[in-house]
């Protein structure tokens, strides 16, 4: 996974673990939804160091039969994942789906990503847009690494979680 592929990770992942979730901005026209969506955004990303220079460690890559050298940076993401309803579903389908949300987020979660933090707010209604709406963020942490080939030279950074070296 590329670091600008996160937000359509966490949205795909929750697709996938039967959570209606689309990405903030999306190219596409927006279709009004006919029960709770959440729909993820990137709201803040910090990174550091991951180890002495940015030195990882090594692994074994069967394919080579050599131990190749790590470096890289350890990030934490923070996403917005806000869950909206149609005022008809009323505020019960906000919870039912933050319900499914924090539990397919206390499984694996996306690739590459450990969960820290889940938290939401209350469920609102926005008489403007008919919408109950609820703010709702999760913070991951992952490592952003490049493989070093012999000689020094980098191959692509690649996104980890903490224990997928």
């Amino acid at each position: 996974m590329e670091f600008d592929q996160i937000r359509e990770s966490m949205a795909a992942y929750l697709t996938g673990q039967g959570v209606d979730a689309l990405c903030a901005y999306p190219d596409t026209q927006r279709l009004r939804r006919s029960g709770a969506v959440v729909v993820v955004s990137l709201r803040s990303c910090q990174g550091g160091p991951g180890g002495f220079q940015d030195y990882l460690g090594e692994r074994y890559d069967p394919d080579s039969g050599q131990w190749q050298e790590l470096y890289g940076k350890k990030f934490a993401v923070t996403f917005g994942l806000d869950l909206y309803a149609p005022q008809k579903e009323g505020a019960a389908a906000i919870q039912i789906a933050f319900d499914r949300l924090a539990q397919a987020l206390r499984r694996e979660g996306p690739t590459g990503l450990k969960l820290l933090e889940l938290s939401c707010g209350e469920t609102e209604f926005d008489r403007e847009a008919s919408l109950f709406q609820r703010r709702a963020e999760a913070c991951c942490q992952g490592y952003l690494y490049a493989v070093a080939q012999e000689g020094g030279t980098f191959l692509d950074f690649i996104v980890r979680g903490a224990t997928q070296f």
